[in-house]
């Protein structure tokens, strides 16, 4: 005989199939999503993610944070090793070439957006962009995100205070230190003007921005077989200038990533070059009437200024995933794409708009006339059509051949070594690492 409790589990049980539907709802698919953005950028991620699951019931995006940009990379490789990578990892500009000689480990965007029927233009996006992450044939590798470039920002109350025109900032690199040697003058005695990411302000853009090269084989981007050549007369140039600077505060080492930037928001350094994206914290910290402006260049230098190249990451889609997975991915780099979410990136991060579109929709409806300086790293990047210099670089080992190349700018500032002897031995210690990089992937 069955038992009172059983019928009433049963019936309980009918009466909550008749609520919820006999069917059990089917299940979404997940994407997980790897990245290494902190604070307010990583309130941005989360909020794409959760815009883009409400848009649909078939997929759900999972961002999850993995650490900075090299740990981020890291984590996804052994990941990927180990067989539970994510969908789409987060990597930093300078980590392509390493992810490009990943065999089999990277599906690359072109074919994942084919396969899946997505719609996809490769020049609708700003070429200074795609460039960076495209083959030679144009084939784009990964989806451009958070790209922002290097640009040179300004206190004008510090400007005023030296009896320099607040409205005038420096154009060229003898401007910069004649600007400099005045603010000191005027009580910034610890610093007259400062750069963050010291090998990507110094070599990377410095080259790019000269159009001269900073190794051969369009620095990379035409075979990883490439070499060195950022020691050359106009590089040395800049460091000696740096160098003698340095001595009486009129120039100021600020560290080799951007840990130094709270020295222009407290008001100490009032010239800092760094990222486009800086302006956030700008925004937030900074308690006087700010500028910004292109990089410096030496007049005499032929083709200069030229363009500069980007910085930020790209999202790449990790190989070995199932084909409803991919199609998941694609949907959500549409989403992306979309002209108006690219406008609300660009102006709540102060990330570049990755699509000509967004680019100008937002100038046409007047953003940049009503934000002063937040259109600076696009007109310096799009000014010019990339040369070969100028594309972007792509180098093996890009990570550590960074932390070598400062080591060697941090001797000579320290007076160890001659600004020659630097760079000499910067480039033989970096062509060393590359041809490592390259026996590597040859194996």
């Amino acid at each position: 005989m069955i038992s009172r409790r059983i019928l009433l589990s049963a019936a309980a049980a009918v009466a909550l199939a008749g609520v919820t539907g006999a069917a059990p709802a089917q299940a979404q698919t997940e994407i997980h999503w790897w990245h290494a953005m902190t604070g307010a950028n990583n309130d941005v991620i989360v909020n794409l993610a959760e815009e883009f699951n409400k848009t649909q019931t078939q997929y759900k995006v999972v961002p999850t944070y993995k650490g900075g940009y090299a740990d981020t990379m890291n984590a996804g490789i052994a990941a990927y090793r180990a067989g539970n990578a994510p969908h789409i990892m987060q990597v930093f500009e300078v980590g392509t070439a390493t992810m490009m000689s990943a065999k089999g480990a990277v599906k690359p965007v072109y074919v994942l957006m084919t396969e899946a029927g997505e719609k996809f233009d490769p020049k609708a996006f700003l070429p200074t962009v795609t460039g960076y992450y495209s083959t030679t044939k144009g084939e784009m590798l990964s989806m451009p995100f958070n790209s922002s470039s290097m640009i040179m920002w300004y206190n004008k109350d510090a400007f005023k205070k030296a009896s320099l025109d607040p409205n005038k900032p420096p154009k060229t690199w003898p401007e910069v230190f004649d600007y400099a040697k005045k603010l000191k003058a005027a009580g910034y005695s610890t610093c007259g003007f400062s750069t963050a990411w010291i090998t990507w302000g110094l070599i990377e853009q410095f080259s790019a921005w000269h159009n001269v090269p900073l190794a051969t084989k369009a620095n990379g981007m035409e075979g990883f077989d490439a070499e060195l050549k950022f020691n050359s007369p106009l590089h040395v140039r800049l460091l000696n200038d740096l160098v003698n600077l340095q001595k009486d505060k009129i120039f100021d080492y600020s560290g080799r990533t951007n840990t130094g930037e709270g020295r222009f928001t407290s008001g100490e350094c009032p010239i800092f070059m760094t990222s486009s994206a800086f302006r956030g914290n700008v925004v937030r910290n900074a308690k006087f009437e700010f500028g910004t402006s292109t990089l410096p260049y030496y007049p005499d230098a032929a083709g200069a200024p030229q363009n500069s190249i980007i910085g930020g990451a790209s999202l790449w889609v990790m190989g070995g995933k199932k084909a409803e997975e991919y199609k998941g991915v694609a949907k959500f780099f549409s989403f992306l794409s979309d002209t108006d979410r690219q406008i609300a990136i660009h102006q709540s991060t102060g990330y570049l708009p990755i699509t000509r579109a967004a680019y100008d929709k937002n100038k046409a409806a007047g953003y940049y006339e009503k934000n002063p300086g937040t259109e600076t790293a696009l007109l310096q990047m799009t000014g010019k059509a990339p040369t070969e210099n100028s594309r972007g670089l792509r180098l093996g080992n890009m990570v550590q051949l960074r932390d070598v190349w400062a080591e060697e700018v941090e001797e000579a500032l320290a007076g160890k070594k001659t600004a020659q002897a630097a760079y000499d031995d910067a480039v033989k210690r970096g062509n060393t690492m590359m041809r490592q990089f390259e026996r590597t992937i040859s194996r």
